[in-house]
């Protein structure tokens, strides 16, 4: 799926002139039927086969080559339920969603994975989210790889759109700032959200936004604002998962959570708050820096607490410290502790 789309479709016109003529020459120097000069019984099905035969290829701009046999494919790949747009070029990609008619049929999934060779700019991408939520997917995987988020004092923003009937959205890899959507905006359906390697305006306030919310992933963000503190509020919530994040104050606040996994590490002392009295099932591991945490010559490593898995079995919970005495100006003597409760 490495070719532009619009490249694709824009030659397929062309290359399927010069076979037909090609053909009308073939047939007049050599009249009689033979190998592959029989109908095109393949083409000849219904559209709603020759959709199952795309959806079969898993990528619209190999769908969209398909144009290139015949003049009854072109087009077709626009009336898949599921778009997957994989290493296809940026300007080409707002052409192609442009192409699709809305409604029907409604996209069931669309997943835009841009390559990271030319580093958009954050207007071209409000631009392109926009085009996407204009199909009103039911999911959406949205990212561009390769592109790590820059630690840029002054970051220039992307608006996310609403997306009404999207009950799943993963974004990915985002180099800009996340903002939620203006005042009225709402994601009314969705109920898993994936943010991961992006930066977030103010997650409180988009999560506010996701009345039904039920799913919540963060792995590797960056937090802004002064105060550097992470809000997750809901009163839908039921999973929380934090992986990998950057953050020094954590509140969470969910009646109905059941589990919760944190898995990070801290440069400093970190202030965690959870209000969730439903919370079922626990997976914690926090990774400190050295010197973060001590205790006299005890530094704290790692902080893992971990409730059972298996009804019957009891929760643990592992203390990692070490601790380092000098002997003398060339040697060190390292002791580790290792408690399991």
């Amino acid at each position: 799926c490495t070719a532009s789309l619009n490249t694709i479709e824009d030659s397929e016109v062309g290359l399927c002139k010069a076979s037909m003529e090609l053909g009308t020459r073939s047939r007049r120097r050599s009249p009689e039927p033979g190998p592959g000069r029989g109908a095109d019984y393949l083409s000849a099905l219904p559209d709603d086969l020759l959709l199952l035969v795309l959806a079969r290829l898993g990528c619209a701009a190999a769908a969209a080559r398909t144009g290139l046999l015949a003049r009854r494919w072109r087009g077709l790949w626009a009336r898949l339920r599921d778009l997957a747009f994989r290493d296809v070029a940026f300007p080409s990609l707002q052409v192609a969603l442009g192409r699709v008619a809305v409604p029907p049929p409604a996209v069931s999934l669309l997943e835009i994975r841009v390559p990271g060779k030319i580093r958009p700019a954050a207007d071209a991408v409000t631009s392109l989210l926009r085009a996407a939520a204009r199909l009103a997917p039911e999911k959406l995987v949205f990212g561009l790889t390769g592109h790590l988020p820059l630690q840029d004092p002054n970051p220039a923003g992307v608006d996310l759109p609403c997306f009404h009937r999207a009950t799943s959205i993963v974004l990915e890899w985002i180099p800009f700032v996340l903002r939620a959507p203006a005042a009225g905006g709402e994601f009314p359906a969705l109920l898993k959200l994936s943010l991961t390697g992006c930066k977030v305006d103010d997650l409180g306030t988009l999560l506010s936004l996701c009345p039904r919310l039920r799913v919540l992933r963060l792995k590797s963000l960056i937090w802004l604002g002064g105060d550097d503190l992470t809000t997750v509020h809901s009163a839908s919530l039921q999973e929380l998962v934090m992986e990998s994040i950057w953050t020094h104050r954590v509140d969470i606040v969910a009646p109905i959570l059941k589990q919760l996994t944190l898995s990070s590490w801290a440069e400093a002392q970190v202030s965690i708050s959870i209000l969730a009295p439903m919370i079922q099932n626990v997976s914690w591991q926090w990774l400190y820096d050295n010197g973060t945490i001590g205790f006299g010559l005890w530094t704290l490593e790692k902080l893992r607490l971990q409730t059972a898995q298996r009804q019957g079995q009891l929760p643990s919970l592992l203390i990692h410290a070490s601790s380092v005495c000098l002997l003398s100006w060339s040697i060190y003597w390292n002791h580790q502790l290792n408690l399991t409760l």
